[in-house]
């Protein structure tokens, strides 16, 4: 293709809003332009990315099996509401009417209307299994969009969802979908770790993620290389490294009350009180969806993952309010601790502070109850007894429970992610079938979930330097950038219309780039669009030579015109 057949409007500057590389790089290389807030136009460039992006994903997805269909993204909130997720979702989904005052939603995911579809469709046995796919439009009310393409409110999606007669079944869906997205991301040139997740919003008792490390990501996962255990965050668990020890004298064996005036963080009344943080207990009033107050402990130097309490208690959490503390509690925050609380307020410790935890028996120092005062010399199991639960974020350096060696925690994306769904959406949407036997019984499903764009822009965040995009091989917009150096030379013309020809036939895909502009521009071009090889045809083109280069770097050789084709197959294989 000619460029001057091409619509690419790269940039010289970086977009001002702009903090991702890849929103800064796709921008400025022509790649898509904002609409509004969250609301992105694929432009050429862009477009052929998510083309060949998809073209790997329908050859996995048929290679397992699947079949491609067409879902509407435009819905009857009854078939919503038949799930139970029509009020369970929040304003994260847009809802609208027709004009006969029918309430409609736009499309999030498409569980309900497959299920729907399988209820309508499948009566048998011998009708499993299926695995049913798409690419199609999601709409998402975001309430942070941001980071160009990575975080949207109208966004492509590839969705499969699988069914089958029993667990069994699904077990063999699940695993062949772990095959078919594992040659996805590689087959994309994405560094990627497949990661235990919670199925969160979409239920079922499995989940894992798919996610690219790159600075951009908004995840957190922690790994371990000596084993390669991965989880998310909200998921990980890891024995926490011992407290640290604490000078003799300072921590009493019983409780006793010390006065702590204004002193209400835990690096106040560490340094206040002379003692290290893993000392302390923080002592963090929640709220739960039903308005129940929840008092969750953790020691002083880690975080609560309010994630890990919400599925402990099955139910979102929120933070208590400050005047909801006073009222609960009787105390300002900063002082709250556990001890002597009101009967109503369920307390939750993280395991790692039970007497058979790292810690052991050791006394710790935690709120008082009382306005400027902690309590000294308080043990679980002997001044209280809350319930336990692994509360706490993993953090580097922690212990892998499975192998002992020390964790990692690494910044990510997510790109993808796969789900058990069992029966969640079956038995409501009666999606059932005859077995063998002649009895009914619901279909048990899978769901899936790629984000094309998302596939590019963690690509561009991790294949990128300081001139521009390095694009993988298999999803680069164009295999090779032909650069003619003078545009109105006549044997430049002559020969990069007879290499661009070549090259097409030979099966690359190229852009010749024709423009009337300088040669200084059409490199800077080259170099940020990304494609995998440029073909200059300059001044020795006289001598039947012209240059290759891999834009991954690499030595710039100089070919004979009639075996560019072979050369760049060469690099590209």
């Amino acid at each position: 293709m000619r460029a001057t057949e091409l619509f690419v409007p790269t940039l010289k500057e970086d977009p001002a809003d702009a903090e991702a590389v890849s929103h800064k790089l796709l921008v400025r290389g022509g790649f898509v332009r904002q609409l509004a807030a969250g609301i992105y136009i694929f432009l050429p460039l862009g477009w052929r990315v998510l083309g060949r992006i998809n073209q790997i994903i329908r050859e996995e997805m048929n290679a397992i099996g699947g079949v491609e269909v067409s879902m509407p993204t435009l819905h009857p909130a009854e078939v919503w509401q038949q799930s139970g997720r029509y009020d369970a979702i929040g304003s994260e989904m847009f809802r609208l009417k027709d004009r006969n005052d029918r309430p409609m939603v736009l499309a999030m995911t498409h569980e309900e209307v497959f299920a729907w579809l399988a209820a309508h469709e499948l009566r048998s046995y011998r009708d499993l299994p299926q695995i049913w796919y798409q690419i199609q439009i999601k709409f998402r009310d975001e309430p942070r969009a941001k980071g160009g393409i990575l975080r949207v409110r109208e966004f492509l999606m590839k969705d499969s969802y699988s069914f089958d007669l029993d667990f069994d079944g699904l077990e063999v869906s699940y695993n062949k979908h772990i095959v078919a997205y594992d040659n996805i991301f590689q087959r994309c040139g994405l560094k990627f770790y497949r990661v235990e997740s919670d199925p969160g919003m979409m239920g079922g008792a499995t989940a894992h993620e798919y996610m690219a490390p790159t600075p951009a990501g908004e995840d957190l996962v922690a790994l371990c290389p000596q084993c390669g255990y991965s989880a998310n965050l909200e998921m990980a668990r890891s024995i926490a490294t011992p407290p640290e020890p604490y000078a003799p004298g300072t921590i009493p064996e019983e409780p006793a009350e010390v006065e702590t005036p204004e002193r209400r963080t835990i690096a106040e009344v560490s340094e206040f009180l002379g003692i290290p943080a893993s000392s302390l207990i923080k002592s963090l009033l929640v709220m739960t969806a039903d308005e129940q107050p929840v008092l969750a402990l953790v020691r002083g130097d880690h975080e609560l993952h309010e994630g890990k309490l919400s599925r402990v208690l099955q139910q979102e959490i929120r933070p208590a309010h400050p005047d909801e503390v006073r009222g609960i509690l009787g105390v300002e925050v900063g002082f709250v601790g556990p001890v002597g609380v009101p009967q109503r307020v369920r307390v939750i410790a993280d395991e790692c502070l039970a007497p058979t935890g790292p810690g052991g028996e050791r006394p710790y120092v935690v709120g008082g109850n009382k306005a400027h005062v902690h309590l000294r010399g308080v043990k679980l199991g002997r001044d209280l007894s809350p319930a336990y639960a692994d509360l706490r974020e993993a953090r580097s350096g922690d212990q892998c429970p499975f192998c002992g060696g020390k964790l990692g925690v690494e910044q990510v994306l997510e790109v993808g992610n796969i789900f058990k769904l069992g029966l969640k959406y079956s038995v409501p949407m009666k999606a059932n079938v005859l077995d063998e036997s002649g009895k009914e019984r619901p279909v048990v499903m899978g769901s899936y979930g790629i984000g094309p764009a998302r596939i590019a822009a963690g690509a561009v965040e991790q294949c990128h330097d300081e001139r521009g995009i390095i694009w993988p091989k298999a999803i680069a917009p164009f295999d090779v950038y032909l650069v003619q150096v003078q545009s109105q030379d006549d044997l430049q013309t002559e020969v990069a219309a007879s290499l661009h020809d070549a090259l097409e036939l030979g099966g690359l895909e190229c852009l010749w780039d024709n423009r009337q502009e300088r040669a200084g521009v059409k490199f800077a071009d080259a170099d940020l669009i990304g494609c995998p090889v440029r073909v200059t045809v300059g001044k020795r083109v006289s001598e039947g030579l012209v240059e290759v280069q891999p834009r991954a770097g690499g030595a710039r050789q100089e070919v004979s015109v009639s075996d560019v084709p072979e050369v760049v197959k060469g690099l590209l294989a």
